[in-house]
């Protein structure tokens, strides 16, 4: 009789060890699991349209406001990296001054979980000089809760003349 009372209090004892951390372990994925934001690759595409009208406006505030606080910049016409939105508004500036308008040539579009990737060709034309220039670009997407804003954006001349 003690061996049997022995094995069923090793059971139950196992048994309720198995339970607490099953538990333990769905709370742990419950606290990490988050809401997927549904997209189409159509509304991420249209994102370099907003992008692109903000640079119409010659506004580098309004064009920087298309970026999360947290995001990188790194452009095609300087070596330095733009961190902080004062940074991104100084280059912009810069590059606003020129009226530029881009079309995207080439694209390809990733979702996932609250984030996206659009990336490919663009061409720029300068309304000022009447410059062209042809570029690689990839701008990454989250989800902030209420709008998609650019956590990252790099863009590079054509290698190749």
């Amino acid at each position: 009789m003690k061996i049997n009372s022995l094995s069923l209090l090793f059971t139950v004892t196992a048994l309720a060890g198995c339970a607490s951390n099953q538990v333990a372990q769905t709370s742990a994925q419950d606290a990490r699991t988050e809401s997927c934001k549904a997209v189409s690759e159509g509304e991420i595409a249209s994102l370099f349209d907003r992008w692109n009208q903000s640079l119409q406006t010659g506004d580098p505030h309004k064009v920087v406001a298309n970026y999360a606080e947290r995001s990188i910049l790194l452009p095609t016409v300087s070596n330095k990296p733009r961190l902080l939105p004062a940074e991104k508004e100084d280059y912009f500036h810069h590059f606003l001054e020129n009226r530029p308008s881009g079309k995207i040539d080439l694209r390809t579009v990733e979702l996932g979980c609250n984030t996206a990737v659009d990336a490919g060709l663009y061409t720029f034309t300068f309304a000022k000089t009447g410059a062209s220039v042809s570029g690689r670009y990839s701008f990454t997407y989250r989800w902030n809760g209420s709008e998609w804003l650019i956590t990252s954006h790099h863009s590079s001349a054509m290698p190749e003349k």
